[in-house]
């Protein structure tokens, strides 16, 4: 079964005002200097799956400035079962619409149509940054095998900023409480399921595999025991309300866990570990996920690799490589120069980008 983007045009989106590109090979390079718009291509792609995308970004910030216009993505995708067209977009003062076949669809359709991970420089930071930044990394995991995800996070979201609300207004009736509570269990119940669910299966995919990168040891942690049925957490946020009261906001509960990693073959939190150190575990993990999807869905997902080759020896720089074809996925990788791809000569397809006059541009390029 493949899984491949074959076609991507961008219009009025970030830097690039105009850019069409077709797809032959599984493995595309893409190099340029810094600033002229690789990444942007990469946010394209990412913005093919649920979500705000690599960046985070809310639609009206991807418009291309100073005209913001809107923007538009159309990608022709060759998935497991058929080939489709799948298009998003955003015009001024309007949030993000997709459309699958010429039909509006939902992002939630995206993510069963194709899966997409990404690595890109600001997860650098990921094991020393905020424990927000981890929930967000290790819900981008859940979401790539549970699609349905991201409407347990929006309707958990949405009653809990009703619920802080009442917090905050110091509202004492029971009542008003008890219904989004419900909600909040209910959906608060399958978030943890998912990621509980998501990290055994890249626990199974890390422990089968021969692998240059090394294996790290996933825990979802707390300031305390968590509740893990949907009754009990209901119970917990109730017995919680006067000390939410005096704060203010929701103070336990799955917007609240973080994700704890340990380097296996040294016994030590990613936190400690030196900076190649911790890329390789990011490398690690997003490859045992890869695999993982590869081995439930018969598709390996599309991988969008931001500026790679960064903190990363020749050595391990080719092992990576030699991953990336191993496991048959379509993958995005760029960098500053075009030599940091010479061990992909053959395998690959090379574009070059440059940026003048604040408008990017693409062109195909000769593997060196």
């Amino acid at each position: 079964m493949t899984l491949a983007l074959e076609a991507l045009t961008l219009s009025h989106f970030r830097s690039h005002r105009l850019a069409r590109l077709t797809f032959g090979q599984r493995v595309i390079t893409i190099h340029g200097p810094n600033g002229a718009g690789k990444t942007n291509l990469l946010e394209a792609v990412s913005l093919l799956s649920p979500g705000r995308g690599l960046r985070g970004a809310a639609a009206e910030d991807l418009m291309r400035r100073p005209e913001r216009l809107g923007w538009k993505i159309r990608a022709q995708l060759q998935a497991p079962a058929a080939e489709h067209l799948v298009e998003t977009w955003a015009e001024p003062g309007s949030g993000r619409q997709v459309a699958i076949d010429e039909k509006p669809a939902t992002q939630v359709m995206l993510g069963r149509l194709v899966r997409v991970l990404w690595l890109v420089p600001a997860m650098d930071r990921l094991w020393t940054e905020s424990a927000e930044g981890r929930r967000r990394f290790l819900d981008r995991i859940t979401l790539s095998f549970f699609p349905d995800h991201a409407e347990a996070a929006l309707s958990y979201d949405k009653a809990m900023r009703e619920r802080n609300r009442l917090l905050r207004d110091q509202v004492a009736d029971a009542r008003w409480y008890g219904a989004l509570e419900e909600q909040m269990a209910q959906a608060g119940a399958s978030l943890m399921q998912h990621r509980r669910d998501a990290l055994a299966r890249l626990e199974a995919a890390q422990a089968g595999a021969e692998t240059a990168f090394p294996a790290a040891l996933l825990r979802i942690e707390g300031a305390e025991p968590f509740p893990e049925t949907a009754d009990a957490m209901a119970a917990s946020f109730a017995e919680g309300r006067r000390r939410d009261m005096a704060a203010g906001r929701s103070l336990t509960g799955p917007h609240r866990v973080d994700l704890g990693a340990i380097y296996a073959a040294k016994d030590m939190p990613a936190a400690s570990c030196s900076t190649g150190e911790q890329k390789a575990l990011l490398i690690s993990l997003i490859l045992a996920n890869a695999r993982a999807l590869k081995q439930e869905t018969g598709a390996a997902p599309v991988l969008l690799l931001d500026e790679i080759a960064a903190h990363l020896d020749a050595a391990r720089r080719s092992a990576l490589y030699a991953e990336i074809l191993g496991l048959g996925a379509q993958a995005f990788l760029t960098g500053t120069g075009a030599e940091l791809f010479a061990e992909l000569e053959g395998q690959a397809q090379s574009f070059e980008v440059t940026e003048a006059g604040g408008s990017s541009t693409v062109t195909e390029r000769t593997m060196p």
